[in-house]
């Protein structure tokens, strides 16, 4: 969990990945839509490419202008972004989120993520067991 926090734990970080999975892919949008300072969001663009979250690459209308693209590292961060989101809705707006997530095609609501194991079966922390790597069925 650290070595991800590392990666992408910085709230302002945070803030562009979310920008990111809304469309957003040019650095000009990111500093309006954010209200960024210009120095801060080249220094956590450039953490942000250098981690393997984002890319760079030329845009397809203007060759002259930088987009930044998820990469699929970053793109796999969704789960991530949204259950923190979900949770902030939770416990600080107290169910009354100020966005929603949707099914782009047929306006569902997104369901609450949560723990489950590989059969999708709901588990609770009590269902829990950390294993370290090569300890498996050590008690």
């Amino acid at each position: 969990m650290a070595q991800a926090l590392e990666r992408v734990g910085e709230w302002w970080s945070l803030l562009i990945l979310r920008e990111c999975f809304g469309g957003v892919r040019r650095f000009g949008d990111f500093e309006r839509r954010l209200g960024i300072a210009k120095n801060v969001l080249s220094a956590r663009l450039k953490h942000l490419v250098e981690a393997g979250v984002l890319e760079r690459r030329a845009s397809k209308e203007d060759a002259r202008e930088i987009e930044y693209r998820l990469t699929e590292s970053g793109k796999d961060l969704a789960p991530v972004l949204i259950a923190l989101a979900q949770w902030g809705d939770r416990w600080i707006y107290g169910g009354k989120a100020p966005v929603r997530f949707v099914n782009r095609h047929t306006g569902a609501p997104l369901a609450d993520l949560g723990l489950r194991d590989d059969n999708g079966e709901r588990l609770s922390l009590r269902d829990l067991q950390m294993q370290r790597v090569g300890e498996e069925g050590k008690e």
